[in-house]
């Protein structure tokens, strides 16, 4: 009896299932598709935060969007690099501030 999941999973799991005795099967994807799979992973992490509200949910997101990132050709420290400037220059998120409105003239 086999179950069914084609989802991304991390590098190990095969390892993993293995070392307990089961097999499993995988298949490797690449390009376009691969980067499909990480956009789904990455609604799948998002929704086990929602739930959980933890942090290894939230280690678990960070590492779809570096996957993510490098999908897009990017190195996790240029994500990262490009995090700390835009905090710099904007801030982050820390102070909880709700814009509700601006005035229209300059």
């Amino acid at each position: 009896h086999m179950l069914q999941y084609d989802k991304l999973v991390r590098d190990r799991i095969p390892e993993i299932i293995e070392s307990t005795g089961r097999s499993c099967d995988t298949r490797i994807v690449f390009g376009d598709e691969f980067y499909t799979y990480l956009d789904k992973k990455l609604d799948e992490e998002v929704s086990e935060f929602r739930q959980d509200r933890n942090l290894d949910e939230l280690a678990d997101m960070m590492e779809v969007i570096y996957g993510l990132a490098e999908c897009l050709g990017h190195t996790e420290q240029e994500l990262n690099i490009l995090r700390s400037k835009k905090r710099d220059e904007r801030g982050g998120f820390s102070r909880g501030i709700v814009l509700m409105n601006t005035s229209d003239w300059l």
